[in-house]
């Protein structure tokens, strides 16, 4: 695998980082993931756009230059990985740099920023997005600043090795009695044909996918909530997904062991997955 790192392309075993990074010290970065089909970038520009938030959240100096090199960069390490066809993703990571002393306060302003990106195949779960997965939910113990997409994710690690101890598929993150989203995914659930999920807040990060959902509901006409769902409503819905770069749109048809709607993946949710199938292939 050819990686790209501070300026360089490389094989990712040959790839270095600093152990005074302060994103391996401190989990001071951010990141993002972006789908890629038959070679194409999918909603590059909207993922670049949250990235610039992230940084610009966290204080990390990154020139307008720097920015402009990351398209080319990507298509190149898309070539060189051979994802001219089928699926994939690049993983982007931009960190504050290596620096010394360490120390909390950031460092002087001219400090390089760690720049990272890796483009691999990618294989998406085709039955959980037939069938449908049974979620569990879990307390979501986050910082109260999900909206920025940082590298801070203990708490996601927490919740995935839940999720897999207890052999699920899906998990829902719940905070003071509400559902706020999944480790990777957000929540949306169908009560009475109207689409509802949790507002923007600090409280969530806003996905790609997400703004894809609210774009195929406007044209189908689905009616969309913007309002928390508590926790124990959540299992009086008709309908429940998860939406994601890596997710899709993947029902959920169980939650915590009680049955969602009929139990099985609902009509929104199929339209939902057709209209995101539908612009992945086309754009």
């Amino acid at each position: 695998m050819q990686v790209y790192l501070n300026g360089q392309f490389t094989s990712r075993d040959k790839a270095s980082v600093s152990i005074i990074d302060r994103g391996f010290v401190f989990g001071d970065g951010i990141y993002e993931v972006i789908r890629v089909v038959d070679g194409r970038m999918f909603r590059l520009e909207a993922h670049l756009v949250r990235m610039d938030r992230g940084l610009k959240g966290l204080g990390i100096p990154f020139t307008a230059q720097q920015r402009n090199e990351l398209d080319g960069v990507m298509e190149t390490l898309i070539e060189e990985n051979n994802l001219q066809k089928g699926e994939g993703t690049i993983y982007l990571q931009i960190t504050r740099g290596a620096a010394l002393p360490r120390t909390h306060a950031f460092p002087p302003s001219d400090t390089p920023p760690t720049v990272m990106i890796m483009a691999s195949p990618f294989v998406p779960d085709t039955e959980i997005l037939e069938k449908g997965g049974h979620a569990i939910t879990v307390p979501d113990i986050r910082w109260s600043r999900c909206d920025l997409k940082t590298v801070n994710l203990l708490p996601n690690v927490m919740a995935a090795q839940e999720e897999k101890k207890r052999n699920a598929g899906g998990v829902l993150m719940i905070r003071d009695g509400f559902v706020t989203e999944g480790y990777k995914n957000n929540v949306f659930a169908v009560f009475d044909g109207t689409l509802q999920t949790y507002p923007d807040s600090p409280y969530i990060l806003s996905g790609i996918t997400r703004d894809v959902v609210f774009e195929i509901a406007k044209e189908e006409g689905i009616p969309l909530k913007m309002a928390p769902i508590e926790e124990k409503e959540i299992l009086k819905a008709d309908e429940v997904m998860l939406t994601g770069t890596i997710t899709d749109i993947q029902p959920v048809v169980s939650v915590d062991g009680h049955r969602i709607g009929m139990g099985r993946p609902g009509p929104v949710a199929r339209l939902l997955q057709k209209g995101l199938r539908h612009r992945m292939d086309s754009e």
